[in-house]
């Protein structure tokens, strides 16, 4: 086997996306172009993908980062409107995206439409909640945002399933399909809440920082394939662990959540910008098996794939953000009345992303029996490229001017410090009564000089929230507390610097190094995580 194309592809994709950063050109865009560019070369080879293999490599990991990074108990609490979008609007989207694909589209079969409509039914919410964030999104929005994107995955694969089971020559009923749906769903929920529970336990009883995280590598893998071998859904199992593993990772030590944070946006910004470069190197392939549906006619499909994407959108969230208010008195009482400004916002947020392209990878070459070709497999590639690529720049560029442009009020950045300062105090408190109490067992007698640095970290702690409330320094423009982890940083420097004198002088060795070195990495990492 020869694994240098894969080097090349994940060295290439990663080296584009770092260089993206530099330009205002999203990722993702530069990625395909590059990608596009480099298929042209002479003795660049072709980059295929088995479809067997996509979607349990590529998903599982994107979406357990995704979980466990999302609350549980926001989640709960938006869980109508969630719901709406994860599963109502997934099918909704499905069906008419596929209806209108079999209308407009020659020759393409209603199964294999509707296989298109499964693909690109998804959001991926990831940049768009990045940018709600950025510009000040209400929390409930991005909440929402986040938590469809978690979710209607699990939605688009099983009804993708479905089509593809019709589109092959499986003799799939609706009445099947809709009991697939069941089975899926139910039994990925089910084998999500058997798994989590000891997996967690064994997460919380490795000591070692390096098992654990061997540990978080493997779990969405063993999820997926664990509800896979019942015929439920993957992707639920994934969420349903994720959620539950973030929920509760206050619980695992911190060398743990130090190091999984770093292993698993270095493992999802290698698959996503893989991912995207792969839609550059297999467009080329595509478009020359496009056959008849070439040129204009390919573009026209497309521009009418997208705008129907764009329009389904709208249709369906209107209604479902203002239908329960009208018919229930329940939501009327418990719930402010909604705005035409957060539908909108929800509507535009919906951009397709790399579920989209894993999904569309996926399809298989050929029909049930082996020797016919999958009705049409290369036009829908093309549609799904041309959708995510299109959600990406017409969306995806346009999105913080028009939360912007549509002023909601502001999040209260003061009201949230305040917030934050309170339970800090409360903490703080409580923290110092221990402490209290540990001193007071001759055990634990300490020399006053350490004492009190346990006693001025603390109050440290309880004093930096506060003093984000004060005046800031009328030269440099910070406040106290930027001022103190700038300095903290700068001193943390100079001892770096000294350490590693020292080593190339030979007065202490290597591991020495390593060993002071590491408890400076600690101190900036908690400085760092403060600033955050």
């Amino acid at each position: 086997m020869d694994v240098m194309p894969l080097l090349l592809l994940v060295a290439g994709s990663a080296a584009i996306a770092a260089a993206a950063r530099r330009t205002p050109v999203p990722a993702p865009l530069l990625l395909v172009a590059v990608g596009l560019a480099v298929s042209y070369l002479p003795g660049v080879p072709d980059y295929t993908l088995d479809p067997e293999i996509v979607l349990p490599l590529v998903l599982p990991p994107l979406l357990y980062k995704e979980g466990t990074e999302s609350s549980y108990l926001d989640l709960r609490a938006q869980l109508r409107p969630v719901a709406l979008l994860s599963v109502g609007y997934v099918l909704f989207a499905t069906v008419v995206v596929g209806w209108v694909a079999y209308l407009v589209v020659p020759g393409l079969p209603l199964a294999a439409a509707l296989v298109l409509g499964a693909v690109v039914a998804p959001t991926d919410a990831v940049a768009a909640a990045a940018i709600a964030r950025r510009v000040g999104l209400p929390s409930r929005i991005t909440t929402i945002l986040q938590g469809e994107s978690l979710l209607n995955d699990a939605t688009a694969i099983t009804a993708y399933r479905v089509a593809v089971a019709a589109a092959v020559g499986e003799g799939v009923s609706w009445a099947e399909g809709i009991g697939e749906f069941l089975l899926a769903a139910i039994g990925g929920v089910l084998v999500g809440l058997v798994l989590m529970v000891p997996i967690h336990w064994l997460r919380t009883h490795l000591k070692e920082p390096l098992l654990q995280n061997t540990l978080s590598l493997l779990i969405p893998f063993v999820a997926y394939a664990a509800a896979e071998q019942f015929h439920a859904s993957g992707v639920l199992a994934v969420v349903v662990v994720a959620v539950y593993l973030g929920h509760r990772a206050w619980e695992v030590d911190f060398a743990t959540r130090l190091q999984e944070d770093a292993v698993w946006r270095m493992v999802a910004f290698l698959l996503e910008t893989s991912v995207f470069a792969l839609i550059g190197l297999q467009l080329p392939v595509v478009l020359k098996g496009l056959g008849e549906y070439e040129g204009f006619d390919a573009a026209w499909y497309a521009v009418a794939v997208f705008l129907i994407v764009v329009a389904a959108r709208f249709v369906w969230v209107y209604p479902a953000i203002f239908l329960p208010r009208l018919l229930s008195a329940r939501v009327r009482e418990r719930e402010k009345a909604p705005t035409w400004r957060g539908p909108a916002v929800v509507s535009w947020a919906a951009m397709r992303g790399v579920v989209s392209l894993a999904i569309a990878f996926s399809i298989p070459l050929t029909l049930h029996d082996g020797d016919e070709p999958f009705p049409q497999r290369n036009l829908i590639l093309f549609l799904t490229f041309t959708t995510v690529i299109g959600t990406l720049v017409v969306q995806g560029l346009t999105l913080a001017p028009l939360i912007r442009l549509v002023k909601f009020p502001e999040p209260g950045a003061q009201a949230s410090t305040l917030a934050e300062a309170n339970a800090q105090a409360q903490a703080s408190r409580a923290a110092e009564r221990r402490l209290d109490e540990l001193l007071s067992d001759e055990r634990n007698t300490l020399p006053p000089p350490l004492a009190d640095r346990l006693r001025t970290v603390l109050e440290r702690r309880r004093n930096a929230v506060w003093e984000r409330l004060g005046a800031v320094n009328p030269v440099t423009g910070e406040t106290a507390d930027d001022t103190y982890r700038r300095l903290s940083r700068e001193m943390i420097s100079a001892e770096r610097t000294v350490f590693v004198k020292l080593r190339d002088g030979r007065h202490i060795d290597d591991e020495m190094l390593r060993t002071l070195l590491r408890r400076l990495d600690l101190e900036e990492a908690a400085a760092y995580r403060e600033a955050e």
